[in-house]
């Protein structure tokens, strides 16, 4: 089988953890393709390569904020990996 596969998730918000049901679509070399939150108070918060959640009562300075601790726990610059030598 060969086609895009639909993967239903649990993320946590990325300021405050709160718990979200997301719907999540992959191609079959596991690439993110689309996300959405199918849980109330609930959004996306844009990244190419792993489905992140907020809830819709955080500030923009509260998830930029949030966001940046994300990339620097996962070693990303601005939502890309850092090139190895």
């Amino acid at each position: 089988m060969s086609g895009n596969k639909n993967v239903a998730e649990i993320h946590g918000c990325i300021v405050c953890a709160k718990l979200f049901n997301i719907l999540a679509v992959y191609t079959p070399d596991d690439k993110l393709v689309s996300c959405t939150v199918t849980s109330p108070g609930g959004h996306i918060v844009p990244d190419e390569h792993r489905p992140l959640v907020a809830c819709n009562i955080h500030t923009g300075d509260e998830l930029r904020a949030a966001y940046g601790r994300w990339l620097f726990r996962t070693g990303k610059e601005s939502g890309r990996e850092k090139e190895q030598d």
